[in-house]
């Protein structure tokens, strides 16, 4: 009867594979002499058949690849909307209701002047003029210069006097000159301290402009 010897490791192999395979075939070897006691070696050897030992090298455990990051998704790409049918001059025509709407008159380019009764005018109150004529005023005449006198000079003097509202002359001009400045003078002297009587509107007195003429004049 014949022992198989397991193969002794290479060098540099793990130690713990060794000691594993050392171990089971000294359990191998023992089983076998307890049945060479026991069983006739005759029907020993034909009960033993040959057994092979194979090493078998346990390599290291290599690291898991780590996995891929899922991709992410891809966009849709949006169809474009499905395209109407184009109506067609019949269609529309088809579709057009049954009544039809009369045209507006066109707008007039100029506006159209509305009769309107014109507000009625206020009555014009009555105005009254100023007088220096009136007896009961008294007016003095003017003097006649003396050396117009002795020097022949005469003419007419048109003088412009605003009467007040209390008939008093405020203000006296020359409108149209005698020719002679003392006869112009003699009459603006006399006629600033005349009365008068006011101008009014309606019964109300109010002051105004009246001319006043004085005549100078020589007797023959």
């Amino acid at each position: 009867m014949g022992l198989l010897f397991p193969r002794l490791p290479a060098a540099g192999r793990p130690e713990r594979p060794f000691a594993f395979i050392a171990g089971a075939s000294a359990a191998h070897a023992g089983l076998i002499a307890l049945i060479a006691i026991v069983v006739p070696a005759e029907e020993l050897k034909k009960a033993i058949q040959p057994m092979a030992v194979r090493l078998v090298e346990i390599l290291p455990e290599l690291p898991k690849p780590k996995p891929k990051p899922p991709e992410p998704p891809k966009p849709k790409k949006l169809q474009p909307p499905p395209q109407l049918p184009l109506l067609t001059s019949n269609a529309v025509s088809e579709a057009a209701p049954a009544f039809v709407v009369p045209p507006q008159p066109p707008v007039p380019s100029k506006a159209v002047p509305i009769d309107v009764a014109p507000a009625p005018a206020p009555t014009p109150v009555p105005i009254t003029a100023a007088r220096f004529d009136a007896d009961y005023l008294h007016n003095p005449k003017p003097v006649y210069p003396h050396a117009s006198r002795r020097l022949g000079e005469q003419g007419k003097v048109l003088l412009r006097v605003l009467v007040s509202a209390a008939g008093l002359a405020e203000k006296v001009e020359v409108k149209l000159s005698s020719g002679f400045t003392r006869l112009d003078q003699a009459a603006e002297e006399a006629v600033s301290q005349w009365r008068f009587v006011p101008a009014k509107r309606g019964e109300t007195a109010i002051a105004a402009w009246v001319q006043v003429p004085i005549t100078f004049q020589l007797e023959s």
